[in-house]
């Protein structure tokens, strides 16, 4: 797709982060009739920037391919709408949003977050490339345009009156090809006195908790805080607070504003983080390269486990259908040999088969119905939700199975 250079600052990529091998795009589920067709891979293998230590992949699949019919709807999941409404009561808060502020989203999903502005009488936006799931955030009443963000679509918004007080990309920053031409575009969209915020997960977390599952297509990049600084500050902006946050298995909250404008000083959180990945290691080369051992490790713990399960006469099964949950399954090579089938609470996956490995999707009652031994919940970032919703399985001896940060059986 044209990418060799860094998508930061250019530099040639040579070094390996980690070499997952081949897989399929994550989030492209399997209808019954596809299951005889070729289906695409492409090399999950994630370098880092010797020059910038931005860890990468490589761009084999446009965005159109990834995005234009999504998957993945956000008001599926009970904890992640309660994060939303929490996020929005603190930043109203915070900053004090009112009627008169103008809130742009970008990478809006189904109007999950946005809804909760709206109820507020404040003034919203959402950006959204997947035209199927805009169309359900329309149905809520909420403004919704279809466009992939980048300097363009900020040009565009900014003649409409869109200059934002506030712009929100939640899980979007890592999904960006071309990383300039997006934080280009916010610089363009962001008022004077206006504010960004952004989550992702942590590199630091993804490493220290070996989240290697979290690497996948529809994720280009994978951010330090030292990393995401350096692209905000090449676009004249300033990184002026941090939180930690628990999503995701753990993800960056980043605030951001330009460089001059001097309403908002830099805080303790944004140079205390700074601080530590520093100590951690994560502005020396050396630190990247040590993590490739740890994932193999993890992939000979699974495979042990399941092996051991199977000659035991044991049934196991999955719970969800994430994206991380395929990129985990097709590394360790795990079909319906291993697992008999996997849940999922959402209808749009359920009759549907994980890519690359074929296994089917139904919907929860099913593990009622043939009572496994094993649920392995591939979400392992929502166990305690899912270990609740499912607890029943305990009534016939049934175990949970975590597989990260390694493998860990709970009755």
């Amino acid at each position: 797709m044209g990418q060799s250079g860094c998508r930061s600052c250019g530099a040639t990529l040579e070094r390996t982060f980690i070499d997952l091998g081949m897989s399929p795009l994550a989030n492209s589920y399997i209808k019954p009739d596809q299951l005889n067709r070729m289906e695409p891979f492409y090399p999950l293998h994630v370098y880092v920037c010797e020059k910038c230590l931005l860890v990468q992949l490589k761009q084999f699949s446009t965005p159109h391919d990834i995005f234009s019919d999504y998957a993945y709807f956000s008001s599926f999941s009970d904890s992640w709408l309660a994060h939303a409404k929490a996020y929005v009561d603190m930043i109203v808060g915070r900053f004090g949003l009112d009627r008169s502020s103008k809130v742009v989203e970008i990478a809006s999903n189904d109007g999950y977050l946005l809804q909760n502005f709206v109820s507020r009488g404040i003034s919203v936006l959402g950006v959204e490339p997947a035209s199927n799931i805009a169309e359900v955030a329309k149905k809520k009443g909420i403004q919704t345009k279809v466009a992939f963000f980048g300097e363009k679509t900020a040009l565009d918004l900014a003649v409409d009156g869109w200059l934002a007080d506030l712009i929100i990309g939640n899980n979007v920053l890592a999904h960006v090809p071309d990383l300039n031409d997006f934080v280009k575009g916010l610089k363009v969209l962001l008022k004077p006195t206006g504010l960004i915020t952004m989550e992702f997960p942590h590199l630091l977390q993804l490493m220290q908790q070996n989240q290697f599952d979290t690497i996948y297509h529809e994720h280009f990049s994978y951010f330090s805080f030292l990393a995401v600084e350096q692209v905000f500050a090449r676009h004249g902006m300033t990184l002026f607070d941090v939180e930690e946050l628990s999503t995701h298995g753990g993800s960056l909250r980043i605030y951001a504003c330009h460089h001059d404008d001097t309403s908002k000083p830099v805080q303790a959180r944004a140079k205390e983080l700074k601080s530590r990945e520093e100590t951690a290691g994560f502005g020396q080369l050396t630190h990247y390269l040590s993590f490739g051992p740890r994932v193999e490790a993890t992939k000979r713990k699974l495979l042990s486990f399941l092996i051991s399960a199977k000659q035991e006469g044991k049934h196991v099964v999955g719970y969800g259908a994430p994206a991380k949950g395929n990129t985990l399954l097709n590394y360790c090579g795990v079909r319906t040999d291993f697992i008999d089938y996997t849940v999922d609470r959402s209808p749009h996956k359920q009759g549907q088969f994980l890519p690359g490995v074929h296994i089917p999707i139904y919907e929860p009652e099913r593990v009622r119905n043939t009572r496994p031994d094993y649920l392995l919940i591939l979400p392992w970032n929502i166990r305690e939700e899912v270990m609740q919703q499912m607890s029943y399985i305990r009534e016939w001896g049934g175990k949970f199975v975590v597989p990260i940060p390694e493998v860990q059986v709970y009755s």
